[in-house]
């Protein structure tokens, strides 16, 4: 027996292997727990489950009585040639008919709106929580292997949670129905014709492990396909740049060989599974006939009864098949499952307080006292004891080099992660005490990638503020220089800038932004590299609208803008994570220390050619 199973195992699963490319396997969960988990989200349509319940039983019941017919046929008409009740049973015939076609609709329609219900349910859930998620899982994550699993993964927890369960109800009421026809025709043929149900378990429980081995493999398949495709055409001007179409295409083609051949491992097992079913369900059918006539020969069972007979043992073979199908269905689910399962059981590593304050009508004053942090899985701190504060009116400006911690200080400011030693506070209050919704609600960001929407430009203004009123919209716009460009688009407001923007210019792009940031009027505003990416005329452009947005606001700036530097209230120079130095421009010129250094790098040859207040470098270098 084991040298059997070890040939099945190597014939249904050749082809696949392990692939370094592959997303990581999700932990296995038993069935029990995966159907404890998700039970709850049916909770709002378990009264809709119990009238599916309701058909689901009907349909077997009239399916049995139907059956019955052609024993009153062929024994009550046929045979003693009383075709009296020929009538009768055509009638009774004709109505059986129509209202099993009447249960079968309402069936299949409330079993469909109950599972998609369900689906969408579930879905938003898990999408809501992907979004409570701490920006570091996704940045551990592979995006479209994320998506593949809110979108196919989810569909396989309603086969397993509810059409998996229907089914299940389904095949024990027609068991039970046509078991008792069977033995009310003939007890001791009924008997006989069972000694198939422990040969189908056998093959199920035989079969069920190396399926749900295969569909595994196959949703990590699909992820990676899915994770594939994502990165390659969300970077099409980069592949398209290097002309690596041909690489990339090559990568998708063999993610998709490898997804094929997990497919073809699971079609194997369907294809081996199913024959060896047929072959159990004729050695019952051959016993059955076998006795079946010789019960007929010795008068203990009629013509009749003998063809109905073979009728209810042909509808009963049906559920015990399917429920022998079903077992490997629910371990192919499962698979899916236990990918959701994974991700829900991930946890934020920002975790709001149960007693958060919530912060109304923020100053907007921000101090970093002696802020200490490392990122996950990495062995250097970002920041060493870095303190700092601004208020409301002045500007700080953080420079230093590439890698230094500027970015970090944002993050953290948006409690995107928690430090591990010292304190960010706002008005006073430490940023744990604060609610996460009233933190950032009293926080605009401009960030260093320009971040738009594909939607109207209108929607993606309104962003900033749900609330905010068309004359807010428009208002923000003349505010960030924005107007005079979106009036001349096609239609103005409502025209869509497609996805990331793409239909719009880089200095367009921008100005939107500052618009949505605009709107939000919040006090605290933090510029990451507003001008990066931009040329010398796009950049010269959007400095006047940065100033009308900095306006009366504390702000903190991540920039080496020469009109930021100058009119900063304070710059702090970070270098290793660590204060290196501080004060004004004027007074770090002066020292010829890092940040003069950094200075005359980015602006060496430029300043004399260039208007007071422009981007002199006609674009800024330093990465976020």
């Amino acid at each position: 027996m084991g040298r059997i199973r070890t040939y099945v195992r190597r014939f249904v699963l050749s082809g696949t292997q392990e692939d370094p490319s592959l997303v990581a396997a999700a932990p296995p969960v038993p069935v029990r727990e995966i159907f404890r988990r998700f039970w709850p989200y049916a909770r709002p349509y378990r009264r809709w489950l119990l009238l599916t319940l309701l058909f689901v039983a009907l349909g077997p019941a009239i399916e049995a009585a139907t059956i019955w017919m052609y024993k009153i046929l062929v024994d009550d008409v046929l045979v003693t040639g009383d075709f009296g009740l020929l009538g009768w049973v055509i009638l009774a015939y004709l109505t059986l008919t129509i209202l099993d076609g009447i249960v079968s609709f309402c069936d299949e329609y409330l079993a469909s709106w109950v599972g998609e219900s369900f689906l969408v349910s579930l879905r938003t859930e898990f999408f809501r929580h992907l979004h409570k998620l701490s920006l570091g899982f996704f940045d551990r994550r592979r995006l479209g292997d994320v998506i593949s699993r809110l979108s196919d993964d989810v569909d396989t927890i309603e086969d397993f949670m509810l059409s998996g369960m229907t089914s299940a109800i389904s095949y024990v009421f027609q068991l039970a129905f046509f078991t008792g026809a069977l033995f009310y025709l003939q007890w001791r043929l009924a008997l006989v014709s069972l000694f198939v149900v422990p040969l189908f378990w056998l093959a199920a429980r035989f079969f069920s492990r190396l399926i749900k081995r295969a569909a595994r493999e196959e949703r990590q398949r699909s992820g990676s396909t899915n994770a594939v495709a994502e990165e390659s055409l969300s970077n099409a001007a980069l592949v398209q740049a290097y002309n690596r179409q041909d690489f990339e295409v090559a990568r998708f083609h063999r993610e998709n060989l490898g997804s094929f051949s997990a497919q073809m491992a699971s079609t194997r097992l369907s294809a081996t599974f199913s024959p060896l079913v047929s072959l159990i369900e004729l050695a019952g059918v051959l016993v059955v006939i076998a006795v079946g006539t010789w019960e007929l020969s010795q008068g203990r069972l009629s013509i009749g009864g003998l063809l109905v007979f073979m009728v209810y043992l042909s509808q009963l073979y049906t559920p015990i098949r399917g429920l022998s199908s079903l077992l490997n269905k629910i371990y192919a689910a499962s698979a899916g499952a236990e990918r959701i399962i994974e991700f829900l059981d991930q946890r934020p590593s920002v975790i709001e307080r149960e007693d958060a304050v919530t912060l109304h009508d923020a100053r907007g004053r921000l101090e970093f006292d002696a802020v200490s942090f490392r990122y996950p899985d990495t062995d250097r701190d970002a920041l060493s004891e870095v303190s700092f504060g601004v208020g409301p009116g002045e500007v700080l400006a953080l420079v230093g080099p590439s890698g230094a911690g500027k970015s970090t200080v944002a993050k953290l400011l948006l409690r995107f992660y928690d430090p591990d030693a010292g304190a960010v506070r706002l008005d006073g209050h430490g940023l744990r005490d604060l609610s996460l919704h009233s933190l950032r609600e009293n926080v605009a960001v401009l960030l260093q990638e320009t971040l738009v929407f594909d939607g109207s430009v209108r929607e993606n203004i309104a962003y900033g503020r749900p609330g905010a009123t068309e004359e807010d919209i428009v208002r923000a716009a003349k505010d960030a220089d924005a107007h005079g460009f979106i009036s001349a688009l096609p239609d103005g407001y409502d025209t869509v800038v497609g996805q990331k923007g793409r239909l719009l210019s880089g200095g367009q792009r921008q100005r939107l932004a500052i618009a949505r940031a605009m709107v939000r009027d919040a006090p605290l505003l933090i510029l990451d590299e507003p001008t990066t990416g931009l040329d010398a005329e796009s950049g010269n452009r959007v400095l006047e609208p940065l100033r009308r947005l900095m306006s009366g606001r504390a702000t903190v700036v991540i920039s080496h803008n020469l009109m930021t530097l100058r009119e900063a209230t304070s710059i702090v120079v970070l270098e290793d994570g660590r204060v290196a130095e501080r004060g004004t421009h004027p007074e770090l010129i002066e020292r010829d220390g890092i940040h003069a250094r950094l200075y005359r790098l980015h602006h060496s040859g430029a300043e004399t050619s260039a208007p007071s207040g422009a981007n002199l470098s006609g674009q800024d270098s330093e990465p976020c």
